[in-house]
């Protein structure tokens, strides 16, 4: 562990999700060439739809709407309903569609478990502090099993900007009723994470598992209160 700001008392935690519990990307790639497999096995007037007119539909949705960047679930819908509208899909038939497909890709996308490692972890915090989750994402928790070790989650949306917004860490602190000072988030964004946690009054730790932690190769416009080396790290804070 790396300290550059002491920690004092901490009295809660809230946690990043997506490539700080576990590496993000790998997952989304398998269920976007799940998802067009689904979509050419059963929805077949799709089959004139490239990759690339998929991407468009969804910059267009972004266009229309920027707030949409903040709500991810949203943000897939409204694409699926562009491009199957596009095939020919219409009415029920296209409600229908477009909700089987969100319903198949955030399966597919949460198709997987926390390392075991990575669990015991929260395990043990969650049973000496609260914990919450704060995540720009929409990972189904209950179905990656982590559920259980937090108090709360919060996820962005349109209601609930998203980081590096402090909306949802203020809600967090407010919930807890524990003052942000005292309050630990743990995330791999520099921006989103550290320095949105930071500007909401939080402490902070810098762990990512996606990637090698180098500041030199990172955008650091604040430094964490620690960066941690191992997960494990995080115990010595009870």
């Amino acid at each position: 562990m790396i300290v550059y700001k002491p920690i004092l008392k901490i009295k809660a935690m809230s946690f990043d999700l997506d490539d700080t519990l576990y590496d993000n990307w790998p997952y989304i790639v398998e269920a976007e060439k799940r998802l067009y497999a689904y979509l050419a096995k059963n929805y077949a007037q799709t089959d004139s739809i490239s990759k690339s007119d998929w991407q468009g539909f969804k910059r267009s949705a972004l266009i229309e709407d920027p707030q949409l960047c903040s709500d991810m679930g949203e943000l897939r819908k409204i694409t699926l309903t562009k491009g199957l509208s596009q095939a020919g899909y219409q009415g029920e038939a296209l409600n229908h569609a477009v909700k089987d497909c969100f319903d198949y890709f955030y399966f597919e996308r949460s198709n997987f478990k926390v390392p075991k490692d990575i669990c015991e972890v929260l395990e043990k915090l969650s049973n000496h502090l609260p914990l919450v989750a704060i995540t720009n994402g929409n990972v189904n928790l209950e179905q990656i099993g982590i559920s259980d070790f937090f108090v709360k989650i919060y996820k962005a949306s349109r209601q609930q900007p998203m980081k590096p917004d402090s909306y949802m860490f203020d809600a967090a602190a407010t919930y807890l009723k524990i003052p942000p000072a005292q309050i630990l988030h743990v995330g791999d964004n520099l921006k989103k994470d550290v320095w949105a946690a930071t500007n909401a009054g939080y402490k902070s730790a810098w762990f990512a598992v996606n990637r090698n932690m180098d500041l030199s190769k990172e955008k650091v416009e604040l430094l964490p209160n620690v960066q941690l080396t191992e997960f494990s790290q995080l115990l010595k804070f009870i």
